[in-house]
């Protein structure tokens, strides 16, 4: 896990080493152990390092091949590099480190980065300047669970691990405005954009080369899509997943440094630590509690733990105001996911004792372990169930439905994903108070705007969760764990976000996958054999904040920031003296909308990062 960075140009070499060297300097925590820079003629590669295999120098980077022309700086990690270097030192390839990294710079070099893309199993964002070819090529993983952006102008091309290191070397325009309305809607910047016009976030999957003043792109994996002829029985998914599981699992316990783990109450990260023990690895867990609220499941963590028999941890949430400056510290857009906090502390905690954290993240995701999937898989059925002309009509009278949850459905059943899109509460809020400014005025979302279709609807889970890997997975989801593990310098690795796993699950149908109308009810019932029944059967949760009772209660005085003249006022973002009565209404009622929270945030991150 570190930090990269770069920059192809056709400027003198003094000038692009400082860009560089200036995003080094953006990003000292993801690479705390060493640094290292190499120019060429029209291109400088820099990295930050966070050693986690081969401590010795002999991982430095930029790492080079021997005759220096080819060069590579890698953040990530390669499970299955030692299979990798077998096969190259087969080849006749020697080796001079027992690091994941020179198996990029080797392999590369034997096979091209296609031939080699497709060998990697892990976690990478990667950059390989070919002199001899004078071409810059990156590439991110399968999931994007590393980032990579980019900035491209004017035949030249610059990347980082951050949007902040590109920024701090000069790259980006002003604010975009679809940007700020993406946060606005979600609490976060999905990963289509960047917050600063003229950055880019390489997709997951890509490769992208650049030569000749162009840059390219390119796909190189794809998620099966789900087989709903598929004759796999519930059984057999099961034993598969438990398979899948133990072995990615094995494959994250590589490293020469501590390595812990993250425990919640729920299924995800059981798995996770029973699959741990399977490997005989004794390693500390983890667990967030907020102490006398409703969402804390601290006890069922410990629970968990006593059961497995591993050592238990237990961080405790700070009962005061804790420090924006942190939020807006670990992550360089706004970002305003209100658990990212209870990883930030848990990974204050952590980093004495581990480098390496193993987290329960992606399982929610490709088994389907969110309620709105279950509800999308319902509504699909009813699509199906009923002629065109029938779901019509049931779209048109939904609106006669007093129950807000069944005219969600049955609209859900009649509009497919447009009508979820319209369903969603975010700037709707701002909206109904008329709390934008002008610098979003006439600014719609593209996704507010899908029609709605009965096509749609009759393959609504597909539609559904092709956009959640496309918003909230990729935007919330992966940023949240990368950003708040690295301000402290901590590698997370997440078994169920293995390839291998995604490639069975992604194409399990939905009645393996909601067996007996559970959610995720394939890993439910893995957690049922080898944990406790009553682990099985805990209701989702999670690392939660209880951000909208306590900025009500116990951190009010935050709000204090909404109050009076702010910059989102001053900047246009918001309408003047918009904010007064909401605050009041949030107060009055113990509870603050998600909104307000969003707001809060933005208002300290343009503060520390915003134009001017």
């Amino acid at each position: 896990m570190c930090g990269i960075a770069g920059y192809a140009t056709g400027k003198p070499a003094e000038s692009a080493e400082s860009a560089v060297r200036r995003m080094m300097a953006a990003m000292p925590r993801r690479g705390p152990d060493s640094e290292g820079l190499n120019a060429w003629p029209g291109a400088v590669l820099g990295h930050k390092r966070l050693a986690i295999i081969d401590l010795s120098p002999g991982g430095h980077q930029p790492m080079l091949s021997e005759d220096g022309n080819t060069g590579v700086v890698f953040n990530g990690c390669i499970y299955n590099f030692q299979e990798i270097r077998a096969e190259l030192e087969a080849l006749g390839q020697r080796f001079h480190s027992q690091c994941d990294t020179e198996v990029l710079l080797r392999g590369y070099r034997q096979w091209g980065i296609d031939a080699l893309v497709e060998r990697l199993h892990g976690m990478f964002a990667f950059a390989i300047w070919d002199h001899p070819r004078r071409r810059l090529t990156l590439v991110r993983d399968r999931l994007g669970v590393k980032p990579l952006v980019y900035a491209a102008r004017g035949g030249e091309i610059a990347f980082a691990s951050t949007v902040r290191a590109l920024r701090s070397a000069g790259f980006g325009d002003a604010l975009d405005p679809q940007a700020v309305l993406e946060y606005l809607e979600f609490g976060y910047v999905t990963d289509s954009r960047a917050i600063y016009q003229g950055l880019h976030k390489l997709p997951a999957a890509t490769i992208l080369e650049w030569s000749g003043g162009e840059a390219r792109q390119r796909r190189y994996w794809t998620p099966p899509e789900t087989d709903e002829a598929s004759r796999v029985t519930f059984e057999e998914a099961v034993e598969e997943t438990e398979r899948l599981l133990v072995e990615a699992v094995r494959l994250r316990l590589v490293s020469d440094v501590p390595i812990g783990v993250l425990l919640s109450g729920g299924i995800d990260s059981a798995l996770v630590c029973w699959a741990m023990r399977q490997s005989n690895a004794n390693v500390k867990s983890f667990t967030v509690r907020a102490a006398g609220d409703p969402s804390d499941e601290s006890a069922a963590a410990a629970e968990t733990a006593r059961i497995l028999g591993i050592p238990h941890v237990v961080v405790d949430m700070p009962a005061h105001d804790f420090e924006l400056d942190e939020f807006t510290g670990a992550f360089s857009e706004p970002f305003s996911c209100s658990s990212a906090q209870a990883m930030l502390w848990v990974s204050r905690l952590v980093k004495p004792a581990a480098t390496v954290l193993l987290t329960g993240d992606g399982g929610d995701d490709v088994f389907l372990g969110y309620p709105f999937f279950r509800h999308a898989w319902w509504a699909q059925r009813v699509a199906r169930a009923l002629p065109a002309a029938a779901v019509g009509a049931a779209g048109g009278l939904s609106r006669l439905i007093p129950q807000r949850r069944m005219r969600r459905f049955v609209e859900y059943a009649a509009g497919g994903i447009g009508a979820v899109a319209r369903a969603h509460d975010g700037l709707p809020y701002y909206a109904a108070r008329a709390m934008l400014g002008h610098r979003l005025a006439g600014e719609t979302m593209p996704w507010r705007r899908i029609p709605p279709s009965h096509a749609s609807a009759r393959r609504l889970l597909a539609d559904l969760f092709r956009h959640h890997m496309e918003s909230q997975f990729s935007g919330e989801f992966l940023p949240k764990v990368d950003g708040a593990t690295m301000y402290y310098s901590i590698e997370a690795r997440g078994p169920f976000l293995d390839q291998k796993i995604w490639e069975f699950a992604a194409a399990l149908p939905p009645q393996v996958r909601f067996h007996g109308g559970a959610l995720k009810a394939v890993l439910r019932e893995i957690v049922r054999r080898r944990v406790s029944p009553e682990a099985a059967a805990r209701p989702k949760q999670g690392f939660t904040v209880p951000v909208q009772r306590w900025l009500a209660t116990r951190w009010s005085g935050m709000l204090d920031r909404l109050r009076g003249e702010t910059r989102l006022e001053r900047d246009g973002w918001i309408r003047p003296g918009a904010l007064g009565q909401p605050l009041r209404e949030a107060i009055a009622s113990q509870w603050v909308p998600l909104q307000l929270w969003h707001l809060l945030v933005l208002e300290h991150w343009l503060e520390k990062n915003g134009e001017g």
